[in-house]
């Protein structure tokens, strides 16, 4: 047989794709039963302002307007050299996020959407998030994004109070916050608000109000983050000054309380939502399920019968939609090794309240559970899990230590 010798960039990519499949699909150390449950994650990547806090791959827009036709496109043509490693599996759930989606207009994500749905199978009640942040906010923008397919919107408020949104770098302010939720709470049945503590020169009763104005629009789920120092930030080069530990401590125990009085439940470290609110697709993250990366800098996890892979998108936009459209815009592609796995999974595991069933890590690993076996034994004599023959939940000193718990499934150092 005489072999074909592709000779376009295309073709180049698609002999590539059909090596890479051979690849992931040779015989390996591990054997999984079954494949996890698979979401689809796309990134876009422009912000208005890129905030002094954030560490995500986003970028501050330097135009009128933004590349969203040239962008979808990337998208497109990275999803399709993707489809040979998630061939005739079906997507759960859908997260657009960033930067700020909610710079596309309503007509583009209704044109990505469009073009996710001619490729990939979706579950009928897919769940499907979009990002939208409230200075990006217009009259029935919102509603625009629903019709466009979005079932699920998630809000960037960070605080109601304008002082710490100032300090935050944020481009909205409590006004608009205001206006932005109750119009997502109109246009969506289901809606999330990101919140942030801790922050520079906030009060106690900051805080308080902050969260009882938040509960006063009755979100079904709400986000809360303490604000961290990250490198590679301006508040890492000129670090805030920021409540002290104990205190951080305190607020923590203030949001529980509150939000647990309006019926919101915590049921992952971060996250608290009424009974049927649950954000699907952050679970999946969670319960170590699959999720396929589009995007600019965006990440996947990829589950095979003898494998677990991990791959990273290029960051920078324009090179990531130069090296899409020519087929090939991975920058990493790696194998998660046996020794490694164990913390990978904890580490997400471990998050949720609930923890997880011991079936599910053989599962999702491959492995037997004599793999985490020691490191259940010194978190349970050390009060920091709870657990019988078939389940390991984080205590509540877990909860308040969870570092201090995921680090004892660190594999050991060479």
């Amino acid at each position: 047989m005489i072999p074909i010798i592709p000779s376009t960039d295309a073709e180049v990519a698609q002999a590539s794709v059909q090596r890479d499949v051979q690849h992931y699909m040779r015989p390996g150390t591990l054997q999984l039963a079954a494949l996890p449950p698979l979401a689809l994650y796309i990134h876009l990547p422009w912000c208005i302002k890129k905030c002094p806090y954030c560490d995500f791959n986003s970028h501050e827009m330097r135009a009128a307007e933004l590349p969203e036709q040239r962008y979808i496109d990337a998208v497109m043509a990275d999803l399709e050299a993707a489809l040979p490693l998630v061939w005739g599996r079906t997507v759960h759930s859908i997260f657009i996020g960033g930067g700020t989606p909610s710079l596309f207009s309503p007509d583009a994500i209704d044109r990505l959407l469009g073009g996710v749905r001619a490729r990939l199978r979706l579950e009928p009640d897919c769940e499907i998030t979009l990002e939208a942040n409230p200075g990006t906010f217009e009259k029935d923008r919102f509603k625009a994004f629903r019709g466009a397919g979005v079932t699920r919107l998630s809000v960037g408020v960070q605080s109601f109070n304008d002082d710490n949104l100032k300090a935050l770098g944020r481009v909205h302010d409590r006004a608009q916050a205001l206006a932005a939720v109750e119009e997502a709470a109109q246009a969506f049945d289901t809606f999330n608000l990101d919140i942030m503590y801790a922050l520079p020169g906030q009060s106690m009763d900051d805080l308080k109000q902050d969260m009882a104005t938040a509960l006063a629009l009755s979100p079904p789920h709400i986000s809360i983050y303490h604000l961290t120092i990250e490198p590679n930030t301006y508040f890492a080069k000129f670090p805030p000054v920021i409540p002290e530990e104990d205190t951080a401590y305190d607020m923590l125990d203030l949001i529980t309380d509150m939000t647990g009085a309006a019926g919101l439940h915590r049921y992952e470290v971060s996250a608290y939502a009424r009974d049927g609110h649950r954000c699907l697709h952050n679970l999946n993250y969670w319960q170590f399920g699959d999720y396929l990366g589009l995007g600019a800098g965006a990440h996947s996890k990829l589950s095979f019968a003898h494998r677990v892979v991990r791959q990273v998108r290029f960051r920078e936009p324009r090179l990531y939609m130069e090296k899409a459209l020519a087929g090939n815009c991975l920058a990493q592609d790696e194998e998660i090794s046996r020794a490694d796995l164990p913390f990978e999974y904890m580490l997400n595991a471990l998050r949720l309240k609930d923890g997880f069933g011991l079936q599910q890590f053989s599962e999702r690993t491959g492995l037997a559970i004599t793999a985490i076996q020691k490191g259940l034994e010194e978190a349970e004599r050390k009060g920091l899990i709870e657990r019988d023959f078939a389940r390991v939940k984080p205590s509540l000193r877990g909860f308040d230590f969870l570092n201090d718990l995921q680090s004892l499934f660190l594999p050991p150092s060479l």
